[in-house]
């Protein structure tokens, strides 16, 4: 069930960040209290191959999405003290280390099961007459982008093997933005600087003629 135009649920949960302090985080809280926009990742698991690139990625253009008063954070279902050992492994030899943004640590995957992003379902197992869970129960890559009132604008599901294209969401912020200030809509393929258009039928209409 799609999040967008809804309320990001309202959780705490463990989080880690590079200095190996553990804290609670509440990622609907960040956006209200901060009155930022919010963008959170979620990956399978720490120590992988596709992983890392996406969280080195996101490092890359941290300044970008500060610079748009986005917060970003990243999240798994690791334990909080695995993100710790990932965080001082150098990427040389697939950790993160150098990775400054906080990166929650859904052990119990209480927000994951919320979201409805775990690889996993329940199935009756008739010789251990007992529900088992099949599939490994960690996070599809999913992406959130929450607004200063805490609610979704675009949420994303990538398939485990299918990294992201982390410049996308800067195009997304850019464009949630203008809507926010200007009040037009963004067309297809609409980038920063270029013309949005008007809502209403005769700004269409002229945008359309004119392109």
């Amino acid at each position: 069930m799609s999040l967008v135009g809804k309320k990001f649920p309202n959780f705490d949960v463990n989080a880690m960040n590079t200095y190996g302090n553990t804290f609670k985080m509440n990622v609907y809280s960040e956006a209200i209290n901060n009155k930022k926009k919010v963008l959170l990742f979620w990956y399978p698991k720490d120590f992988t191959f596709v992983c890392p690139t996406e969280l080195h990625a996101f490092q890359e253009v941290l300044a970008e999405f500060e610079r748009r008063n986005v917060i970003v954070i990243g999240a798994s279902c690791d334990t909080a003290e695995v993100h710790f050992a990932w965080l001082n492994t150098p990427k040389s030899q697939g950790g993160i280390e150098g990775i400054t943004y906080p990166i929650l640590a859904d052990s119990n995957r209480n927000l994951a099961r919320a979201l409805g992003i775990l690889d996993s379902r329940e199935i009756y197992d008739e010789v251990a007459e007992n529900y088992l869970l099949e599939g490994d129960d960690v996070t599809y890559r999913a992406t959130y982008l929450i607004d200063e009132e805490g609610k979704v604008f675009h949420e994303s599901v990538n398939d485990m093997p299918l990294g992201r294209n982390v410049k996308e969401y800067l195009r997304l912020v850019d464009a949630y933005t203008h809507v926010q200030k200007y009040g037009e809509v963004c067309p297809a393929n609409w980038e920063e600087g270029k013309d949005a258009m008007n809502a209403n039928r005769d700004g269409v209409s002229d945008y359309l003629k004119s392109h």
